[in-house]
């Protein structure tokens, strides 16, 4: 998890460094104004001490929160667009006073929550190891549901910095990704037309056999 034995708390445990009942802390979960960093495979709240200070605003002596700019294309012919999108991010982030940056330059689609630096980075962002990422475009991170990843940054303490240049944001891609949508639904529409000619026919077929012992 990213988390050494000795930084990881029990329920009981947050409760007591936070100096609060355990009913408090179940019912912040519920409000989502404490969540667990994670929940073992029953179900239990687990919690690590980096968390609980980040909550109580203390600062962490250790370590420091990471900046990501993060890149995407969604092929290898978009290179070009790659080294645009850090080209102008460099000066953003030059101008925004951001040091220590680390860059991540990833090719996949935007609609696939499965790329590996996306998923690495929303990892760490659980862990509340990145305390800014910066990407060109809104599309650069996720084609679409955005503002759920804007909610899952800001839960876990990260501010995202987003350029929204509509350059940044090849055309190309945006069909792609619709051309993409368009085939997922026709193919389900196809699905279910084969699946209601197939019902019909068991049912008609069912039909003809009680009338065969009917008869």
């Amino acid at each position: 998890m990213g988390a050494q034995d000795d930084d990881i708390m029990t329920v009981g445990e947050a409760a007591a460094y936070l100096g609060k009942a355990v009913k408090t802390l179940q019912r912040w979960d519920r409000e989502e104004i404490l969540t667990p960093a994670f929940r073992t495979k029953t179900g239990r709240r687990v919690y690590t001490k980096d968390q609980i200070d980040d909550f109580l605003g203390r600062e962490r002596k250790h370590v420091e929160k990471r900046i990501v700019a993060y890149c995407r294309v969604s092929s290898a012919a978009q290179k070009p667009d790659m080294k645009n999108q850090r080209r102008v991010l460099e000066d953003f982030t030059a101008a925004r006073g951001l040091a220590s940056v680390e860059w991540v330059e990833e090719v996949g689609g935007g609609l696939n929550f499965e790329r590996k630096c996306f998923l690495d980075i929303m990892d760490s962002i659980g862990r509340r190891e990145i305390g800014v990422l910066v990407v060109a475009h809104q599309d650069r991170l996720v084609r679409f549901g955005y503002k759920w990843f804007e909610h899952y940054c800001k839960k876990h303490g990260c501010e995202i910095l987003v350029l929204n240049n509509e350059s940044l944001s090849p055309e190309q891609e945006m069909v792609q990704d619709l051309m993409t949508i368009v085939h997922y639904f026709s193919s389900r529409l196809y699905g279910l037309r084969n699946y209601k000619k197939k019902l019909k026919d068991v049912l008609k077929a069912d039909l003809a056999e009680k009338n065969g012992e009917c008869s």
